[in-house]
């Protein structure tokens, strides 16, 4: 049973009882991410998420660490292009201490200068690593291909020019503006009584900020082709088509027919491009849901020589899917699959925490496990086929990283 308890400032609790376990996951979800930045500020909230360990007035860096090593539990945090979070996982009895900490890093971080400057080196570090991933940069580039200027498709991290502006002051009023008690969700699953509750809204139920962040215009989806010349072993391929928004109507029959395009070691890509024809270690596809809008990818590396059979073999592979459209059989697995990995996903406080901060923080709502696998069973192939015609079109993008960056032959 899902309990949501909203405070007098507007931020909401939402606390899963799981009496049959052990430990507690707490996650602090806020609804800010790079797609609230701008050109100017844009990685703040991934730095600013760094910062949070970098110690408060009563703990330092190394004691924020070490709170959680002594009591065996875990600390981590994230951000992504909507929302920030925030989380610790601990055994049961110190979930109250894993709260306060939390709690004293979102309220009481210090940003003092010399660690302003040690971690924007770190920062650099992880953007230079990534920049040395090219079958990471590959997904960001076709970001900015299908968005264009719009806020989603800007770097999670950042640059390394506009990490270089960021002070005390401008992480504090970035908090000010978008860290507003009607955009905070604390998310609780675990063994943990229901005055819990109580705890969390001492710490989190009276706080005030600024008005929030403006809305952001809803994105449109543009048709690009972007290449990267690159020192590399691979090409790496990304092509993107626009899929559907989060809480969509038909977000279920997306994520089946995702399943058997890229989503599987038995999906028609994998089994196609790696087992049949061997042109590729990695392949896959996969579906990213936002508040307002979507796009499937489909990823692929292979050696410059082959760049252009690669293409052709996925270009194959979605014009059968989109003439003959899938089977039944294929239908059937593919739920099974969804209903089964639901089932586990269960098993893990983790996994509960994440998936009712982001449904509350997002949709503001919850459904059951019997509502989620009767629309995963409403599924049919005809509602499978028809949003595979609709989405896999020529109005695609695409980026790729390679030897010589020369875009295949379309």
């Amino acid at each position: 049973m899902i309990k949501k308890y909203t405070c007098q400032n507007g931020v909401r609790i939402i606390l899963e009882q799981i009496p049959t376990v052990r430990s507690v996951a707490i996650g602090v979800w806020i609804g800010t991410g790079s797609r609230n930045e701008n050109p100017e500020n844009n990685g703040i909230s991934h730095f600013l998420e760094h910062m949070f360990f970098k110690g408060t007035t009563t703990r330092s860096a190394r004691d924020i660490a070490e709170s959680f090593d002594s009591i065996g539990g875990q600390v981590n945090a994230f951000t992504s292009k909507e929302y920030t979070c925030y989380y610790a996982k601990v055994l049961d009895n110190h979930a109250p201490f894993a709260l306060n900490v939390l709690a004293d890093m979102f309220f009481n971080s210090t940003f003092v200068e010399e660690e302003l400057n040690k971690e924007k080196n770190v920062v650099n570090e992880e953007i230079k690593m990534y920049e040395d991933t090219p079958d990471d940069i590959v997904h960001d580039l076709l970001g900015k291909a299908i968005y264009n200027d719009h806020s989603l498709g800007y770097p999670i991290l950042g640059t390394e020019g506009t990490l270089e502006t960021f002070t005390g002051d401008t992480l504090k009023q970035y908090m000010h503006d978008t860290y507003t008690p009607e955009n905070v969700v604390i998310s609780i699953a675990g063994n943990v009584p229901e005055t819990f509750i109580s705890d969390a809204e001492k710490l989190f139920g009276s706080y005030e900020a600024g008005k929030g962040h403006a809305e952001q215009p809803k994105p449109s989806f543009h048709s690009n082709r972007v290449s990267r010349k690159k020192e590399t072993e691979q090409a790496h391929l990304c092509l993107g088509f626009e899929g559907l928004q989060i809480g969509h109507k038909d977000i279920y029959s997306l994520i089946v027919l995702n399943n058997v395009l890229g989503g599987s070691m038995s999906s028609r890509l994998f089994q196609e491009v790696r087992e049949q024809r061997g042109l590729a270690y990695s392949v896959f596809s996969y579906h990213s849901a936002y508040l307002d809008s979507g796009v499937v990818t489909i990823y692929g590396g292979t050696g410059a020589k082959q760049l252009d059979v690669l293409y052709e073999t996925v270009h194959e592979t979605l014009s059968k899917l989109t003439a003959d459209g899938i089977t039944e059989k294929e239908l059937n697995n593919s739920k099974e699959q969804l209903k089964g990995s639901l089932m586990l996903s269960l098993e893990s406080t983790n996994s509960r925490m994440s998936r009712n901060g982001k449904n509350e923080l997002l949709l503001g709502r919850h459904r059951s496990l019997d509502e989620i696998v009767e629309q995963i069973d409403q599924v049919t192939k005809h509602s499978v086929d028809s949003l595979g015609k609709s989405i896999f079109t020529d109005n695609f993008s695409v980026s790729l990283i390679s030897p010589d960056g020369v875009l295949p032959k379309f």
